[in-house]
C-alpha cells in the first residue's frame, strides 16, 4: 500500500463510518477500484483506521461520554436502584440502551459470520446493499418531524438494524439512525445514540483482530499506515457534525441520491 492509497482508504472510512453511505460497501469497491487485495499489513491497516474513527467519536462527544461513564458506573455500584438511576439519569439510561443493542448485533455476528465475510469479497453485493440503503434513506420521508425518546424496545430494533448493517453496502449509521426515526425518537437523539453505541461494537471487533494485526507489525510501512489512521480521524470527526447537520433540518434522504448512483454505477460497470 502506497501513501496515496492508505490516504485515500483512510478518507473513505472516516466520512463512511458516519455518513449514512456504507463504510464497508465503500472500503469494498475502493479495494476493488484500486486493484487492492489482502496484502501484509491489510489487517493491521483495518484496525488502526478503526482506531482513528473511534476516536473522532470520543473527541465529539468527550463531554457526553464522561457524564454516561460517571452515572453508568454510579449506577451499576447500585443495584437497588436500578429503576430510579434508568428514570432519572440521562447517561444510565443511555448505557442501558447501548448494551441492549449489543445482543441483536453479537447474536447475528456469531450466527452468520462465515456469510458475512463471504460478502466481503463481492463488491457487486456491496453495490446491491448500497441501493437497499438508499431506500432506507427515502423511507424517512414518511416520518416528518419525530420527536419521542429512545426506550429499551426501540433500542432492541435499532440494535437488529446495527446487525443488518454488518452486510457490506448497508450503512450501519444509515440503518440504526432511519429505525430510530421510524420509531418516532428525535432526530438528534437518534443520530446521538446511533454514534455512541458504535463505540463498543467498534472496540470489540478490533481487539478480536488485534491478535491477527500484531502478526504483521514488523511487516508494514508505520509512517503509510499512520497516515491514514489519521486521515480516517479527521475526516471522522467532519462525516459526524454533517450528519447532524442534516439529521437536525430533517434532510437525511439527501444521501439517497448517492448511494443509489454509486450502487447502480457498481452493478452497472463492476
Amino acid at each position: 500500500m502506497t501513501w496515496w492509497e492508505s490516504v485515500v482508504l483512510g478518507l473513505i472510512q472516516g466520512l463512511t463510518e458516519f455518513l449514512p453511505v456504507s463504510s464497508s460497501g465503500h472500503l469494498v469497491l475502493g479495494k476493488h477500484v484500486l486493484g487492492l487485495s489482502a496484502t501484509s499489513g491489510d489487517i493491521l491497516f483495518e484496525v488502526l483506521v478503526h482506531f482513528g474513527t473511534v476516536m473522532s467519536i470520543i473527541y465529539v462527544y468527550r463531554s457526553r461520554l464522561v457524564v454516561l461513564i460517571n452515572e453508568g458506573v454510579a449506577g451499576l455500584a447500585a443495584p437497588s436502584k436500578w429503576r430510579r438511576a434508568y428514570e432519572a439519569d440521562g447517561g444510565f439510561r443511555t448505557g442501558i440502551h447501548i448494551l441492549l443493542t449489543m445482543i441483536p448485533t453479537g447474536l447475528v455476528y456469531v450466527l452468520f459470520k462465515d456469510f458475512f465475510d463471504a460478502a466481503f469479497q463481492d463488491p457487486r453485493m456491496a453495490s446491491a446493499m448500497l441501493l437497499v440503503t438508499g431506500l432506507l434513506l427515502v423511507l424517512t420521508e414518511l416520518r416528518p418531524n419525530p420527536d419521542g425518546r429512545m426506550t429499551a424496545p426501540k433500542s432492541l430494533l435499532v440494535g437488529l438494524a446495527q446487525s443488518a448493517a454488518i452486510m457490506p453496502g448497508i450503512s450501519r449509521s444509515g440503518a440504526t439512525i432511519c429505525t430510530a426515526l421510524y420509531q418516532n425518537v428525535k432526530p438528534e437523539e437518534a443520530a446521538d445514540f446511533s454514534f455512541l453505541m458504535l463505540l463498543p461494537v467498534v472496540v470489540g471487533a478490533t481487539l478480536l483482530k488485534v491478535s491477527e494485526a500484531l502478526q504483521q507489525v514488523g511487516d508494514v510501512n508505520w509512517l503509510v499506515l499512520l497516515l491514514g489512521t489519521v486521515v480516517a480521524f479527521l475526516s471522522g470527526i467532519v462525516a459526524i457534525r454533517v450528519v447532524l447537520t442534516f439529521v437536525r433540518r430533517g434532510k437525511l434522504s439527501v444521501f439517497a441520491v448517492y448511494c443509489f448512483l454509486v450502487g447502480g454505477l457498481g452493478l452497472i460497470l463492476i
